[in-house]
C-alpha cells in the first residue's frame, strides 16, 4: 500500500533530505586516494550525529554502518571496512540515509576518485544520472508508476552505443517507496516489465527513490 503524506509530512522528509544531502557533500570531499571506506563511515556518522538525527541503514536487517560504500565492480550494499583503501581512478558509490522525527531520507552518488578515469566511465556516470532525471521529469499527478520506468528506460536505450559494448540496466535492483520506513511500496523499476502491469497512479502526497542502475 502506497503511504500518502501531508504536507507537514513532506516537509519532514525534505529535513531528513537535507541531512542525506549533508552526508553527501562530506563524504564525497573525504573520497580520496588514501581514505578507506571506513573513514567515510566516520565521516557520515558525525554529520548524521551533528544534525541530530538517526541513521536508518545501521541496525537494518543487522547492516553494521551507516552508510553503503560500493567500490568499482561493486553494484551496491557494499559494507565500509578499514581494509578497502581508495585509490587514484577509483570510482565509488556512496548510498546514505537518515530518520528525522520518524521520517526518512535516502539517496545515493557516484564519486570518482582522483583522477586518470577512462571516458566511458564518466559518460556511464553521465547517463545513469540523466536516466534518473528522466524518471524525475515523469513524476506527474495522473501518471502511472509505468511510466517513470518507461522514461528512464527509454532514455537509456536512445542513447549512443559506447565503444566498449552497450548500456544495459540490472533489473534485480531498482527503487522504493519511502516515508515511516525506509523501504516501502511502491517498488519502481527501471524498465517496463509487463508482467507488472501499469502500476498505480501517482498523487500529489506520495513519495519515492528512483535509482537508476
Amino acid at each position: 500500500m502506497v503511504e500518502i503524506k501531508t504536507p507537514e509530512q513532506i516537509a519532514k522528509m525534505r529535513e531528513a533530505g537535507l541531512v542525506v544531502a549533508a552526508i553527501h557533500e562530506a563524504t564525497r570531499a573525504a573520497a580520496v586516494p588514501g581514505a578507506t571506506t571506513k573513514d567515510l563511515d566516520d565521516v557520515a556518522r558525525k554529520v548524521i550525529a551533528d544534525h541530530g538525527a538517526k541513521s536508518n541503514f545501521l541496525g537494518y536487517g543487522g547492516f553494521p554502518a551507516t552508510i553503503c560504500t560500493s567500490v568499482n565492480d561493486i553494484v551496491v550494499h557494499g559494507i565500509p571496512d578499514q581494509e578497502t583503501v581508495l585509490k587514484d581512478g577509483d570510482i565509488i558509490s556512496i548510498d546514505a540515509g537518515a530518520i528525522v522525527d520518524g521520517w526518512h531520507g535516502d539517496a545515493a552518488f557516484t564519486a570518482f576518485v582522483g583522477t586518470g578515469h577512462a571516458p566511458e566511465l564518466y559518460e556511464l556516470s553521465r547517463v545513469t544520472e540523466e536516466s534518473m532525471w528522466a524518471g524525475i521529469a515523469a513524476v506527474r499527478k495522473g501518471h502511472r508508476l509505468i511510466d517513470i520506468s518507461k522514461a528512464i528506460e527509454g532514455y537509456i536505450r536512445r542513447q549512443p552505443r559506447p565503444a566498449s559494448g552497450k548500456y544495459g540496466i540490472i533489473e534485480d535492483y531498482g527503487g522504493h517507496g519511502i516515508g515511516t520506513q525506509m523501504h516501502m511500496d511502491p517498488h519502481l523499476l527501471n524498465y517496463v516489465s509487463k508482467k507488472r502491469g501499469k502500476g498505480p497512479r501517482l498523487g500529489p502526497a506520495s513519495a519515492s527513490r528512483s535509482s537508476p542502475w
